[in-house]
């Protein structure tokens, strides 16, 4: 029996901003599935191809109970879980992925096939629908079996059922007098041909839930000083340097973008956030492979242009983008990357009152740029544009930063994707391939020089943002793009999927901790194509 731990300790203090323990185990127990495994779980969650084989009804112990009702739904059933019971008593769910099967008709063999799977996102949507039937009735012990599958086909199907388990089982933060956690406790992975290694996994999981409870927490709770300690705390955790660019420090860096921005707080308590890790065997002073830049509005009011009340509603999860720039480092931290990492949040909220800045207003920015001051509600654009200026005076290799940036993204792509940009071309194929395979799937747009002149200022170097609404995702970019050192290869990710009310691959609705996954194929999956096209 393998056991692969996913628990932490229970957090106090300023921990208590952070999710609170997974609670739950993974075990491992390959081979032929008996009764007494069976017998130890209070549901059984079984996932096999489309054409269900024959192997499964002879070998799974009480499967066959399921196999007249499996035939006598046909069609009707094709799709959706089955329900049924093993031996009379423990709850099943038997899930068959559709389009699979590229059998000729005849029943499968003994030996599986190769099937011809459904894609990374296909996939994971069909995970996250047979899982939630799974947890319908709060199981302390599932079981998992996957059958049926060609040997790397078994392990992808597998991991994608254990991410939409880490999806579905967690619980979002909740302030009620009575809160009910995940009853899971431990998750048996039944019948693998060999044992998984389940590190990234977990750490994906662990990754997308982080961003997941930090973007719901309500703006009282996460504040800007409250995220200040929480960084701290993970940062003495996980073994990062951490630097704190409060409102005097970057004054002194002259990075009046921000302060514009923070100028309009309640508090003066803004501030950008440098993590660093460094691998071992590196020195702290070594330029990063990797800077991560996260845009943390903790609360957008749109300014002195004041949003709508229901537009301004769920404006607390303005911060997404800086909550995936950590998880990421907390990823790649987890699995011992060999890249050092920087990691820079622009953490402030966006208010309005007397001192907020205006339409009209001129502001300089630590790179030296002056910006016309076009729509105050226009301000990420405004905190990443120093704090990416920040980020490359230290020559990273390469820069990503997310952001909830412009409506316009999700208008073009709708919540199912996120957009991308990038100061380098030749990446927009590899950049869509990752998000294929990810399963968290992006679209590039243009970045043309000429839509520049839609950002022409009389008064200044760059308008923030035109005064209509067309194309806002590009010119977005295309402003944040000056603040990039130009031998600097740049990936700028719109999170037009941060949420979703109808749920999104493996995640039901709501936060979707969209990124973490995709960063990791991106770095990890092709680290070599990716550095060879942004040298």
């Amino acid at each position: 029996m393998i056991r692969v731990s996913n628990r932490r300790v229970k957090p106090t203090g300023v921990h208590a901003l952070l999710p609170p323990a997974t609670g739950w185990r993974v075990l491992q127990a390959p081979g032929r599935v008996t009764r007494a495994a069976l017998g130890r779980v209070d549901h059984v969650l079984v996932v096999t191809p489309h054409r269900i084989p024959e192997s499964a009804w002879r070998t799974i112990p009480g499967l066959k109970a399921l196999q007249a009702l499996h035939r006598r739904l046909g069609k009707d059933g094709t799709g959706r879980p089955l329900r049924g019971a093993l031996g009379g008593s423990v709850p099943v769910t038997l899930g068959a992925l559709p389009g699979t099967d590229q059998g000729s008709g005849k029943p499968a063999s003994r030996t599986p096939h190769r099937e011809a799977m459904p894609t990374p996102f296909a996939l994971l949507k069909f995970a996250g629908d047979v899982v939630a039937d799974a947890l319908a009735d709060e199981p302390r012990a599932l079981a998992v079996i996957v059958h049926g599958f060609q040997a790397d086909d078994e392990g992808r199907v597998t991991r994608a059922v254990l991410l939409a388990l880490g999806a579905r089982a967690w619980k979002a933060p909740a302030f009620r007098k009575e809160s009910k956690p995940s009853s899971l406790r431990s998750i048996h992975l039944l019948g693998l041909r060999e044992p998984l290694d389940l590190g990234r996994t977990l750490a994906e999981i662990e990754g997308a839930n982080l961003v997941r409870w930090l973007t719901a927490l309500p703006a009282n709770k996460l504040s800007a000083s409250t995220y200040r300690d929480l960084l701290g705390a993970l940062a003495r955790q996980q073994g990062w340097d951490f630097e704190w660019l409060g409102e005097a420090a970057l004054r002194k860096l002259n990075a009046g973008a921000f302060l514009a921005v923070a100028q309009g707080n309640a508090t003066p308590d803004a501030g950008i956030a440098r993590l660093r890790y460094r691998p071992k065997g590196t020195t702290r002073r070594q330029s990063p492979d990797l800077a991560l830049v996260g845009k943390g509005i903790i609360f957008d009011t749109g300014g002195t242009n004041l949003k709508t009340a229901p537009h301004m509603l769920d404006m607390h999860t303005d911060m997404s983008g800086s909550a995936v720039a950590l998880a990421v480092l907390q990823a790649l931290t987890a699995l011992r990357s060999p890249l050092g990492v920087d990691c820079w949040l622009a953490i402030t909220e966006n208010r309005t009152g007397p001192a907020a800045y205006k339409q009209r207003d001129v502001i300089t920015a630590c790179n030296g740029t002056t910006i016309e001051i076009i729509h105050t509600d226009a301000e990420g654009r405004m905190v990443l544009a120093d704090t990416l200026a920040l980020a490359g005076r230290e020559k990273p290799a390469l820069m990503l930063d997310y952001a909830t940036l412009t409506g316009a993204c999700v208008y073009a792509l709708s919540e199912r994707y996120s957009g991308v940009f990038t100061n380098r071309d030749v990446l927009n194929d590899l950049l869509v391939r990752a998000g294929r395979e990810s399963g968290e799937r992006v679209w590039p747009f243009p970045g043309d020089p000429d839509f520049d002149d839609d950002l022409k200022s009389k008064l200044a170097d760059v308008a923030q943002c035109a005064s209509g609404g067309e194309a806002d995702q590009i010119l977005a970019a295309r402003f944040l793009q000056r603040f990039v050192p130009e031998g600097t290869p740049w990936v700028h990710m719109d999170l037009a999927s941060a949420l979703r009310k109808d749920g999104l691959g493996q995640m039901p609705g709501g936060v979707t901790g969209f990124g973490v996954r995709y960063t990791l194929a991106l770095l990890l999956d092709h680290g070599t194509e990716l550095k060879q096209h942004a040298g």
